[in-house]
């Protein structure tokens, strides 16, 4: 008896992806090339454009604060994990960087611009340490075990002066070592286009990293850790690698901090450090990779403009994080995403006359909560000086019951204007966001 064998009829497998086809110029990558070329530009041609010193320095930390930022979001907007220490990691860092600027100095073979780069290191190394505490709980728990791990560093600040330096800190010279191609570091300009190239090396890995497995399983452990957890991956140890590559990046920014400002002082590991982290990252948007840009951009000029303007910065920026908690939770991002994809469907220019209404009501409503706020200041502030003050041009009296009644009754009149023209304008809105919803069911039944 003879036996046959049946040999099964393979079925068809398509054709392997070449490289070629993996990173063929489709829309889409050829948009992307363009933003990335775009951010290079402006990278290279910024100080070209705002040459004074102020600006050329504004520019250096806002290189800083956007790698620091996006480095919070890794675990924040990517990760769901709040943390209220982030400054541990680029504060430790920051001295660890100040230390070898110092050893540098003494005869140690490490060229200037690697400090950043040792000052990752740094902070990866602490993030190991530190991060395998702290990754053990999410949520709630995970938030506060980095608020007592930053208030501990901030106390050790003060208490080991070997490292930390006391209250006066450490401070170092970064004009040292062996010149490269007549590059001393002395000038800001050389150490902004430093400080550049570390800005868009790290901006680039930071977006790779959310386009790799790692990344992914990173947002599905934000969303729904469960599932995570049942089809046999740790949620643990993915927020802990993160944590820890987080970290890295943390610790480039501090070691591009004390290349910068050449100084180390325990405000750089202090929660006043990581609450403008977390407050700026929100206000940009952290649920879009570009929000914490947005965030860092416009920390540095609340932090060197608006304080210059008023006293009263930091109660400014408290209104403006909770307007925008109110009314923006997406933050900035979010507004320009949902505008652009209003204007792909040619429906922007119906929103112009909402939004110039909606800007004008805010503007009369700001101007008359902030008279009350520059009264208040000057009041407890400016006594000496007298109860007259001068406001955006206008006479007030911070006495006067007139002033006060005035401000107040513009505030009241602002408010109200807003929220009549938001309720119109939210109308509107859900009109072309319908609309849009048709013309899609409408273009995907075809």
């Amino acid at each position: 008896m003879s036996t046959t064998v049946t040999t099964p009829t393979p079925a068809a497998v398509p054709a392997p992806t070449t490289p070629a086809s993996r990173f063929s110029f489709a829309p889409l990558n050829v948009g992307r090339f363009v933003v990335w070329g775009l951010f290079t530009l402006v990278l290279a041609v910024a100080p070209l454009i705002f040459t004074s010193s102020l600006s050329i320095t504004m520019l250096s930390q806002m290189g800083i604060a956007i790698v620091a930022c996006l480095s919070f979001n890794m675990l924040l907007g990517q990760g769901g994990m709040l943390s209220f220490g982030h400054a541990v990691y680029t504060g430790l860092a920051t001295f660890v960087a100040i230390h070898v600027l110092n050893a540098i100095g003494g005869g140690l073979p490490i060229p200037v611009s690697l400090v950043p780069l040792v000052g990752g290191v740094a902070g990866m190394l602490f993030a190991v340490v530190l991060g395998f505490v702290t990754t053990k709980k999410a949520g709630t728990p995970f938030a506060m075990i980095t608020l007592g791990i930053g208030e501990l560093v901030f106390a050790m600040s003060l208490m080991i002066p070997e490292f930390f330096g006391g209250e006066g800190g450490v401070q170092a010279n970064r004009v040292v070592g062996k010149a490269v191609l007549g590059i001393t570091f002395g000038p800001q300009i050389q150490v902004y286009y430093l400080l550049a190239i570390y800005t868009l090396i790290c901006t680039a890995a930071m977006f790779a990293f959310t386009q790799t497995p790692l990344g992914r399983m990173l947002n599905a452990v934000r969303d729904n850790p469960e599932r995570v957890e049942f089809i046999g991956y740790s949620t643990q140890r993915v927020r802990y690698i993160a944590f820890i590559i987080a970290g890295f990046f943390a610790g480039i920014a501090g070691g591009m901090y004390a290349l910068n400002f050449e100084i180390a002082t325990a405000e750089v590991v202090g929660a006043a450090r990581s609450g403008p982290y977390l407050l700026f990252t929100f206000l940009g948007g952290a649920t879009f990779f570009f929000g914490p840009i947005i965030g860092a951009i416009l920390m540095v000029v609340a932090f060197v403009l608006l304080s210059e303007f008023t006293k009263a910065w930091l109660l400014y920026l408290g209104l403006i994080f909770l307007f925008m908690v109110m009314y923006a939770p997406g933050g900035i991002a979010s507004l320009i995403m949902m505008n652009l994809r209003v204007a792909a469907y040619g429906k922007l220019r119906r929103l112009w006359g909402s939004y110039l209404a909606l800007a004008g009501t805010v503007l009369v409503m700001l101007a008359g909560a902030a008279a009350m706020i520059e009264m208040v200041y000057h009041l407890q502030l400016n006594a000496a000086l007298g109860p007259n003050l001068r406001f955006i041009g206008v006479p007030l009296n911070a006495e006067g019951l007139d002033s006060w009644v005035g401000a107040a009754f513009v505030t009241v009149v602002g408010l109200a204007m807003f929220e009549a023209t938001r309720r119109v304008f939210a109308r509107q809105w859900g009109e072309i966001q319908g609309e849009i919803e048709h013309e899609i069911r409408r273009k995907e039944a075809l």
